[in-house]
């Protein structure tokens, strides 16, 4: 029998047709050998990337670093430099109209609305001025304290303002509202309806101020320095105290209360009320005829102070060309709606005020206070229809009886006794400087 043969690769011919190639199984060993190396690397690069990142990064900035200060060094003109302050400067043109009330559109003194103007002040005074391009403006609510610590009321600077912006409180409307944004043009805005909508008691300086800033030039955001505005400071009340507001000026039909120093229904109203005084024209006609009997109407509350005061603000008021004419057998008076004599005709000549004696003025005074007490029955005329006839040569009216013109009228005698009687009575008065005391008033010394 013959012996077997193995098979040899050796032997075999990779050419021979029936020739197979046998795959080579790897070992084991081999296998776990090669996983655990991919492993390794794999942990070996997950450590090393964030170290080699970091160095890369410290490298690169580095490198810029040393670039930018040769690049700067060797180029002076790419240095920065600070911003140097501007000449410019916003400005509100007027003062406001104070006092302002809640839900009340804020205007100009005059009355006419707020504008804000562009100004430059490299020079003496604040010049106007314009810009190329439109700027934005934005009004704001400022703390009322804002620079009044400080000598220096003029100059802040941008984060002074900003810090002092007043906001609403919480759970209110916002502080200012109607419209707040306005693009200048040419140099000058005029601010529109604009009101606030809470009154200024509840901050601790109890007052605002208004402050006009810059929010844009032309398309592009802030790129130079224009100096904020601010008004003076003043008290926002609740609209409700409207309705005790004064005038400024008042007005002849105005409520006597008006009047600076007068409370609606406050004790000077009730005692002026009760003597038939209930508007301005009524106090200051009295006050024209017997000033005396006005200040014991008012009584000793009413001190010289306060009665100066409530005086100038009542004269104040727009008189009018309404005049009233006073006529008589012999006479005829034209007396303005404070009852102040413009012109006075006794026996057809006209009197002049220079020429006159104390009797003389006596007797016109009587005539004044007989019209004044019978107001409702005197003619009313248009000084500007009748100002040929009216006017005098330079005379013009400045004092209680300015343009009385006198010249030696001849009286009746009956208007001659009640003149001097009245004359010595007041010589009486100036000599004893003392009181005189009737039935139901005390009347001062003339």
């Amino acid at each position: 029998m013959a012996a077997k043969r193995f098979f040899d690769d050796s032997d075999t011919d990779p050419n021979q047709p029936n020739y197979k190639r046998m795959r080579t199984t790897p070992s084991f060993a081999s296998v776990i050998k090669e996983v655990v190396m991919v492993k390794f690397l794999d942990n070996v690069s997950s450590a090393l990337e964030p170290m080699l990142r970091r160095v890369v990064h410290e490298e690169v900035e580095s490198g810029l670093r040393r670039y930018s200060c040769r690049t700067i060094t060797r180029s002076p003109s790419l240095r920065i430099k600070a911003l140097e302050p501007s000449n410019l400067r916003l400005t509100f043109n007027k003062k406001l109209s104070v006092p302002i009330f809640t839900g009340s559109k804020i205007v100009a003194g005059d009355g006419h609305n707020l504008q804000i103007l562009l100004v430059d002040t490299s020079g003496e005074g604040l010049v106007p001025t314009a810009l190329p391009y439109p700027i934005k403006v934005e009004i704001v609510v400022l703390d009322g304290d804002f620079l009044s610590k400080q000598n220096d009321q003029t100059s802040w600077t941008h984060e002074e303002f900003n810090k002092s912006i007043v906001k609403e409180r919480t759970g209110k409307r916002p502080l200012l509202a109607g419209e707040l944004n306005f693009t200048m043009r040419d140099g000058v805005v005029s601010v529109g309806e604009i009101e606030f909508t809470d009154n200024s008691s509840w901050i601790r300086s109890g007052k605002f101020r208004l402050g006009a800033k810059l929010v844009q030039i032309g398309t592009s955001q802030t790129t130079v320095q224009i100096t904020e505005a601010i008004t003076e400071s003043f008290r926002v009340k609740d609209h409700r105290g409207e309705l005790y507001k004064k005038h400024y000026p008042p007005a002849l039909g105005d409520e006597v209360w008006r009047l600076e120093k007068i409370g609606k229904d406050g004790t000077f109203h009730k005692k002026l009320s009760s003597n038939g005084i209930n508007t301005v024209q009524d106090f200051l006609k009295l006050a024209t005829i017997d000033t005396p009997k006005l200040r014991t109407i008012l009584g000793s509350g009413m001190s010289d102070k306060i009665w100066d005061a409530t005086y100038k603000h009542a004269n104040t008021c727009e008189k009018g060309s309404k005049l009233y004419m006073a006529t008589g057998a012999n006479y005829t008076l034209f007396l303005s709606p404070i009852c102040q004599v413009v012109r006075a005709i006794v026996d057809g000549q006209i009197c002049e005020n220079r020429d006159l004696t104390g009797i003389q003025r006596a007797y016109i005074q009587n005539l004044v206070k007989d019209a004044y007490a019978n107001w409702s029955s005197l003619e009313e005329v248009d000084a500007r229809v009748n100002e040929p006839a009216l006017l005098t040569q330079g005379e013009t009216v400045v004092d209680q009886y300015p343009n009385v013109l006198y010249q030696q009228p001849s009286m009746p005698r009956s208007y001659q006794l009640n003149a001097i009687l009245t004359e010595a009575s007041e010589q009486l008065v100036e000599y004893n400087n003392d009181l005189i005391v009737s039935s139901s008033y005390i009347y001062p010394p003339c």
